[in-house]
């Protein structure tokens, strides 16, 4: 197996393992049995789990990302439209089986106040779901586009824990007519 079929089968392992069960609760001889890596060869692919855990956060948050706007670009089409896909998108998302909230939320509670790489992921990817949203609003006609996008950076942030924690799949429809609400008050 080569570096690359390892890294990619290491970064499956622990992505499954990480999400599930939490970043302390999985150790190293766990992610080496689940994705059949050796350990020789996933410690050159890896010589920590911080460097795991780093990658597992990066990859999470370009294929979370990713998947958002791809169905925001098929399903919402244009302005208002679109930032209500994103919605759309949560609601689908929270009624997947393997749903457990936020990986970001989720890593940042467990380790964001010990490990300053689980804090800095968490943070940037944050930043890029608020960018991704200012982006969104910067297509309607509203007064204050960057506050707008603050508002609804809120409102996908409590849609999703509130689905994670309390098991309300219907928190992104509560939250999209909310989102409908703070877009009709912005309108110019």
């Amino acid at each position: 197996m080569d570096v690359r079929e390892a890294t990619h089968r290491v970064l499956d392992a622990a992505d499954e393992q990480f999400y599930e069960r939490g970043i302390q609760a999985v150790g190293m001889d766990a992610i080496r049995s689940r994705s059949g890596v050796s350990l020789k060869r996933l410690y050159q692919c890896f010589p920590s789990k911080d460097h795991i855990v780093a990658a597992y956060l990066r990859r999470r948050d370009e294929r979370w990302r990713e998947e958002l706007a791809e169905y925001v670009r098929q399903h919402g089409g244009s302005g208002r439209h679109a930032v209500l896909a994103v919605f759309d998108w949560l609601s689908e998302w929270f009624r997947r089986p393997e749903f457990r909230g936020c990986a970001f939320v989720n890593s940042f509670g467990e380790l964001g106040g010990v490990s300053p790489v689980v804090a800095e992921a968490a943070r940037a990817h944050k930043k890029a779901v608020g960018d991704y949203l200012r982006e969104l609003t910067g297509s309607l006609d509203v007064s204050d586009p960057d506050g707008l996008a603050a508002q609804l950076a809120v409102l996908v942030e409590g849609a999703i824990v509130m689905a994670a924690v309390t098991g309300d799949l219907d928190a992104a429809r509560t939250g999209r007519a909310c989102a409908e609400a703070a877009i009709a008050t912005a309108a110019r």
